[in-house]
Formats: structure tokens, C-alpha cells, sequence
């Protein structure tokens, strides 16, 4: 199946992020004629969603889902991924509005699906690429992978990542919409759905910069539910295995 020609539809959520949207409509429509963009708003105050109201407006490519409230990073995505599946997307990719994901990567996650299922954005897979954490983050987040590989045994140097790319059929078969983690520990669970159906995972390297403006997402639920996560899938995993022996 060729990339060209075939519908891209990049997901983004927000929160409280309508200067970054404004700019980032343009650069990720930029990327190629294929690609639509649909952001998935909280009810942000800073009224970010009547930004991409007006941007839709001038622009089809441009799709919006209104939530009621903050509901959460793993919500936005599964609702994202929903809608993104109804717009009769062919690939699917999840990115952050801050610029901490750089649209010029987009590319290059459109030529490795054409040969693979899933394509993740890795900080990691080429030395440390993370510009403008602090050392203790970046320390967190790199033990977080470690762990997470130990614990699953998943081969992927960068579980916790937001920039990746599916093909639709994944997200159709991996039964996504039963997911009820959040935050880092939703990516995680995606993966490792991912990587038990048995689907090509690629990674591919990115340099990711901490966000230009905005708050950031990180809190300890998010982080001790990713903890638990993982002992999680292992378990379940190896439950499964003894009652199919």
C-alpha cells in the first residue's frame, strides 16, 4: 500500500494552546496536499477552539472536535482516533500542539509507514535528542523507557513518546476505544498492543524541544499510573498465556 494519494489525518489535542494552534495549522497543512489536521479542544478558556473555528472555516483540511471539558490525554486521543476513522483516514498520526513535536518530521513518518504498521518518533533511538529538559527529567524519562522495556519486553527504545503514525487498520484491530489509561501510560498501552498483534513497528529519530509556551501535562498520577501500567500488561499478558497452554 503506497502512501501517495492516501488520506493523513494528524490528531492533536489541546488545551489552553491557541497560540501554538495558529501557527501550527499552517506548517503541518504545509507538509503535503493529503494531510488534514483534526484537533481535539477541552473546552480550552483561552478559547483555542474558536482559533481552529475560524481556520476551518478558510480551511476543509481543518476538522474540530469540541469536548465539554478536560477530560483527559488518553480520552482526546481515543475520541481523535474515532473521529479521525469516521473522516476515512488512511494513516493516522498523534502529535502535541506546543512545537515540541516539529511538523518536519511528518514526512519523513509518511515514507517509513509505507513500509511498516506503526511509526514512532524516538528521542532515543540516536543518542539523547531532548533539548531544554532539565537533567532530573530527563533522567525520569529515560529510566520510565528502560523500565517499561525490562518490565514488557518490548523492543522499542521509546514507549512514552506522543509522535507516532498507525496505519488505519491498527487502531481498527487493537481495540483502542477499551483503553482507559491517560498520559504517558495511553501511549505505552497502545504500543504494546501494537507490538502483541503482531504489527511492523519502525522507529524513527526525532529531536524533541520542550514546549515554547503552556503548561506542561506531567503530574505524579499520570506518572505512577504509567508505573503500574506496565506491571499491568506483563501480568495480563502472562495470565493469558497459561489459561490458552
Amino acid at each position: 500500500m503506497s502512501v501517495e494519494g492516501k488520506k493523513t489525518i494528524v490528531v492533536i489535542p489541546t488545551y489552553n494552546e491557541r497560540e501554538n494552534i495558529e501557527r501550527m495549522l499552517p506548517e503541518v497543512l504545509g507538509v503535503g496536499d493529503s494531510i488534514e489536521i483534526l484537533v481535539v479542544d477541552d473546552n480550552s478558556p483561552d478559547g483555542t477552539s474558536e482559533a481552529v473555528e475560524a481556520a476551518r472555516r478558510i480551511e476543509p483540511r481543518i476538522h474540530l472536535l469540541r469536548r465539554e471539558g478536560k477530560l483527559g490525554l488518553g480520552s482526546a486521543y481515543r475520541d481523535g482516533f474515532r473521529a479521525a476513522i469516521d473522516l476515512g483516514a488512511d494513516f493516522i498520526m498523534e502529535m502535541d500542539a506546543d512545537f515540541s513535536h516539529d511538523p518536519k518530521y511528518i514526512a519523513d513518518f509518511l515514507r517509513v509507514i509505507d513500509v511498516a504498521d506503526v511509526v514512532l518518533g524516538s528521542r532515543y533511538l540516536s543518542g539523547v535528542n531532548v533539548i531544554n529538559w532539565p537533567i532530573s527529567r530527563l533522567i525520569l524519562s529515560y529510566g520510565a523507557n528502560l523500565y517499561t522495556r525490562i518490565v514488557t519486553g518490548m523492543p522499542i527504545l521509546d514507549a512514552t513518546g506522543g509522535f507516532k503514525c498507525f496505519r488505519r487498520e491498527v487502531l481498527e484491530q487493537i481495540d483502542f476505544a477499551s483503553s482507559r489509561s491517560d498520559g504517558y501510560s495511553f501511549q505505552i498501552e497502545l504500543n504494546y498492543r501494537c507490538w502483541k498483534g503482531g504489527f511492523r513497528i519502525r522507529e524513527i529519530p526525532i529531536v524533541f524541544v520542550d514546549r515554547h509556551s503552556g503548561s506542561s501535562k506531567m503530574s505524579k498520577r499520570i506518572m505512577w499510573e504509567a508505573v503500574w501500567m506496565v506491571w499491568r500488561l506483563r501480568l495480563g499478558s502472562l495470565f493469558r498465556g497459561r489459561t490458552a497452554s
